[in-house]
């Protein structure tokens, strides 16, 4: 665009100081960009009009300008020449009526995949579309279609219906919920996906079958995540185990995160446990080598959950880097990460602290760091943890020349 092209004042959005591409009216009587003006109402606070502070409605109606757009429009065609790109009519709003007709179609053993595909590119398109999709009652037919695939062994169409339904699912709508916290069927159909080696594009699906099954457990019922069956935290283990970093790094999060969400219950942390989880999550974040911040802070997460029991202790201290792998992260990744970390720690300091062990972490480093982490720029709540757990063995390790004497003296029992 040239500099010297001087564009009129009232093609601009209030919001974006940009060209308009979809001239909208608000009931305050100001015309946005419809873009600009749909963020705004979903995502500000204290929702007002910009140009004026009139409270505006969430849900306002946004009436289209059409003239204003012609007028844009005709504009850059007569400015073409200095580098004004036409901007193209813009597509009509998704209304509820199509997004039900959509659904209706799914029942036709004709037209569903069609259906599917077209679904899947409008949630695709816009927070609009998967606003209008989700009030329209898209996320029932979805879960509805992947129980009747897992039913009758079917496969095609679950890679849409699955991102659809991850881009539509709203927790907030009660039905939703009423339809997913105790169903079991709908936890092992997606199972059934996980293991299942005949499906398209295998990864993807796969990827997407673990994010909705984080958000069917983020709102599970206490009864659902008590059955969940050792069969089921075996796959997930083994999932963990085969893909880590191989597949997509969204799907190792998905998995950290349904594990996570399994720990309050104490009999599911055995459950993990036993499943051999905590050897797979110390190899896990070896492998990343620092690759993902958030993978690791959900590995220390679960390791920190999974600690609280003996057999998960005696896990941990099985694998030979274990306590090295925590060392090293500490005051490396985040807050997260060291709270993770000195909780392992303060676990072990406290429950299953043989000589052994406690030689260990201070040939890998561990006392070190625990001391730097006195030292260092931290919250205070990390800096209690770490005088815990040297007040606990400080008669083991102020005899080391590795270790300065006073941060130990001082916090001698």
């Amino acid at each position: 665009m040239d500099e010297n092209i001087e564009v009129p004042q009232y093609f601009l959005c209030p919001i974006s100081l940009q060209i308009m591409k979809d001239p909208v009216t608000t009931v305050t009587g100001i015309t946005y960009d419809r873009e600009n003006i749909e963020h705004w109402l979903l995502t500000a606070e204290d929702v007002t009009c910009p140009a004026t502070n009139q409270p505006l409605p969430r849900d306002s109606d946004l009436t289209p300008n059409h003239m204003l757009r012609r007028l844009i429009q005709a504009w850059c065609v007569v400015n073409a020449k200095n580098g004004i790109d036409r901007i193209p009519t813009p597509k009509t709003p998704l209304h509820k009526s199509t997004v039900v007709n959509l659904i209706r179609k799914l029942k036709n053993p004709v037209m569903y995949i069609d259906s599917l595909k077209k679904m899947d590119e409008l949630a695709n398109e816009n927070e609009k579309n998967r606003k209008c999709m989700a009030e329209a009652g898209s996320a029932r037919a979805m879960v509805l279609f992947v129980l009747k695939c897992f039913k009758e062994g079917k496969t095609t169409g679950l890679e849409e219906a699955l991102r659809t339904l991850h881009l539509t699912w709203n927790p907030s709508i009660i039905e939703n919920q009423q339809l997913v916290q105790d169903n079991l069927d709908l936890v092992e159909s997606l199972t059934w996906i996980l293991k299942s080696t005949n499906i398209e594009n295998n990864i993807v699906t796969k990827t997407q079958a673990l994010i909705v099954l984080k958000k069917v457990l983020e709102v599970a019922t206490p009864s659902l995540l008590n059955r969940l069956n050792p069969d089921f935290v075996k796959e997930m283990v083994n999932f963990l185990q085969c893909n880590k970093l191989k597949t997509s790094q969204q799907a190792v999060k998905s998995t950290l995160q349904i594990l996570i969400q399994m720990c309050p219950l104490g009999t599911n942390r055995m459950k993990i446990v036993e499943a051999g989880a905590v050897f797979e999550l110390v190899e896990t974040e070896l492998d990343q080598n620092l690759e993902s911040k958030k993978i690791t802070e959900l590995i220390f997460t679960l390791l920190a959950h999974l600690c609280s029991c003996a057999d998960g202790r005696a896990q941990f201290l099985k694998h030979p880097a274990g306590i090295a792998m925590v060392t090293k992260r500490l005051l490396r990744i985040s807050h997260a990460t060291d709270d993770g970390g000195l909780h392992i720690f303060a676990l072990i300091s406290r429950f299953s602290a043989t000589n052994e062990v406690l030689i260990e972490m201070l040939r890998v480093g561990g006392v070190s760091k625990i001391c730097m982490l006195i030292q260092a720029d931290c919250a205070d709540d990390l800096k209690k943890k770490a005088r815990e757990i040297l007040r606990l063995h400080s008669n083991v390790w102020r005899n080391s020349p590795c270790i300065q004497v006073y941060l130990l003296t001082r916090y001698a029992r």
